[in-house]
């Protein structure tokens, strides 16, 4: 798959995942409170590596597209978070984190804007354009809910593994 690279926003390039991200991505994400509402604990390099080439193969499921990015803040020129979609049909779904040292600047929202705008101009499906957008999100985790909320997301009724399922729907402002 080509890269696929985003505009770059005022402060941010959206880069494409790739596997030597990983060093200092694993750096970025070490911070054991990232994990508080999704569980797990911070990756070493070697496993975060190992989960990019998972990642940046391809989803194993047809008709289901992953795309990933890595937030580098221009001005410093590090890393600092992710955003990721990953596209099944006429649905999105938004992921996004950044390190704890970058947290309460705006990226996240400046990156899943960026990502947003870019799948609703031209999808990389080349099926249908989208028609929902979605996210699932703890229902403690305030900051994620303020960004899927900037986005337009709504919380729904829905719950998948504990977490709200957010959802925009594209056809219906």
């Amino acid at each position: 798959m080509p890269a696929l690279d985003l505009p770059s926003t005022g402060r941010l390039d959206l880069l494409s995942l790739r596997v030597e991200h990983a060093e200092e991505m694993a750096e970025v994400l070490g911070d054991p409170r990232l994990h508080a509402f999704t569980g797990g604990e911070p990756h070493t390099p070697q496993a975060l590596r190992t989960r990019y080439q998972r990642l940046t193969a391809g989803s194993p499921e047809p008709g289901v597209r992953w795309l990933n990015w890595v937030l580098r803040l221009r001005e410093e020129g590090c890393l600092v978070g992710t955003v990721q979609a990953t596209v099944t049909g006429p649905t999105v779904e938004l992921a996004w984190v950044v390190g704890t040292p970058w947290q309460g600047h705006g990226y996240a929202t400046e990156a899943a804007r960026a990502l947003l705008a870019r799948l609703t101009e031209q999808p990389f499906a080349p099926a249908a354009p989208l028609t929902t957008v979605i996210a699932h999100i703890h229902p403690d985790h305030h900051a994620s809910a303020a960004i899927a909320t900037a986005l337009g997301l709504r919380p729904t009724d829905g719950l998948h593994d504990g977490e709200i399922r957010w959802q925009l729907d594209l056809n219906h402002p």
